[in-house]
């Protein structure tokens, strides 16, 4: 059994169908903060299995022990992605940030020493890299002084995690994600923020679908090909299953550090003006977008070197940002047909 944290959220859901599709038993703990209970049902479509899901927020001990204490000895890994997410909130809410995001992996690896689960998965981020001086990243490039408290609780709770796997009969893995986007191929769970989307491409989906008037990019004047910001743009569905393939390696019989960290990215960086531009040419469908200020804690450009990732967990990056940006819109434009 793999308990998945958040796995009613955006990857979570993703990664929850590439478990079941392998065979994995799975109970999902989320709190719907940033997530729909209907997400389930989309899960039971896809798969033909529903994962057993509690309601449960992971900074709350007393709810998680209620929990781990039904589960039982049945525990076998957890893989915790449940954590706040966006940069710039995180730049005015810095408190908020570090008591859930490092406050709910404490909690979560107290169930794992009081239960005696010995494989971890953790969420983690190119955040922890803060603003490179080269790119791209290797998991061996300094971890530099995070430009957002969400990218400084990110490198927080990975120490957490090494130090506890040095006194615990605990193995973890941290996956450095870059830019996921894109939906499952079916169109039936994609990525839904709650309220205004902070991430690019939800946005651009909404104001292609005319829900929103405008795109803004947060400036222009960066020291890039066009002065937008660059990222690694990755397929959720192989960030999915960079999961799965990690979590093998930890069932797995191969040599193997007690914590080990991965880039999960493409190694191609796009600017925000060429994700738009594609996403134009993938669909036919116009995206008006202005110009605005600079967005606190935002970097100028970072994207992954994945040699690693390829070879100690035989995993790469398979989908195109094309194929990424065209599931995204068939994944909104599914959504809104379905509410009407």
């Amino acid at each position: 059994m793999v308990v998945v944290t958040g796995g009613t959220g955006y990857i979570g859901s993703h990664t929850v169908v590439e478990l079941i599709n392998n065979g994995y038993e799975v109970v999902i703990l989320d709190n719907l903060s940033n997530s729909h209970l209907d997400v389930l049902d989309s899960i039971e479509e896809i798969t033909s299995k529903r994962p057993t899901f509690f309601q449960v927020d992971v900074d709350d001990r007393n709810q998680l022990n209620t929990v781990f204490a039904e589960l039982g000895t049945s525990v076998e890994a957890i893989i915790h992605f449940a954590a706040k997410k966006a940069v710039g909130e995180s730049v005015q809410e810095p408190l908020m940030y570090y008591r859930n995001n490092v406050g709910s992996l404490v909690n979560i690896l107290e169930q794992t020493q009081k239960h005696g689960i010995s494989k971890f998965v953790f969420s983690s981020s190119c955040t922890v890299y803060g603003q490179p001086d080269v790119c791209p990243v290797t998991e061996s490039t300094q971890r530099k002084e995070a430009e957002s408290p969400y990218g400084n609780t990110k490198t927080i709770c990975e120490d957490i995690i090494r130090d506890c796997c040095k006194v615990q009969e605990l193995t973890a893995i941290s996956l450095r994600y870059f830019n996921p986007i894109g939906a499952h191929s079916s169109g039936k769970i994609g990525e839904l923020p709650v309220g205004t989307p902070n991430n690019l491409v939800p946005y651009v989906t909404q104001t292609a679908a005319g829900i929103r008037e405008s795109l803004t990019i947060h400036g222009n004047d960066y020291p890039t090909l066009d002065g937008t910001c660059v990222r690694d743009y990755i397929h959720v569905v192989d960030l999915a299953k960079a999961h799965l393939q990690a979590l093998k390696r930890l069932e797995g019989s191969l040599p193997k550090s007690k914590y080990e960290v991965y880039n999960i990215g493409t190694g191609d960086g796009k600017s925000v003006l060429q994700v738009v531009d594609a996403f134009i040419a993938a669909t036919g469908i116009n995206v008006p977008y202005k110009i605005g200020q600079r967005r606190g804690g935002d970097i100028t450009e970072i994207f992954a070197d994945t040699t690693l990732a390829n070879q100690a967990l035989n995993w790469k990056a398979e989908l195109s940002l094309e194929d990424a940006l065209s599931s995204s819109w068939n994944w909104e434009k599914n959504y809104r047909s379905r509410k009407g």
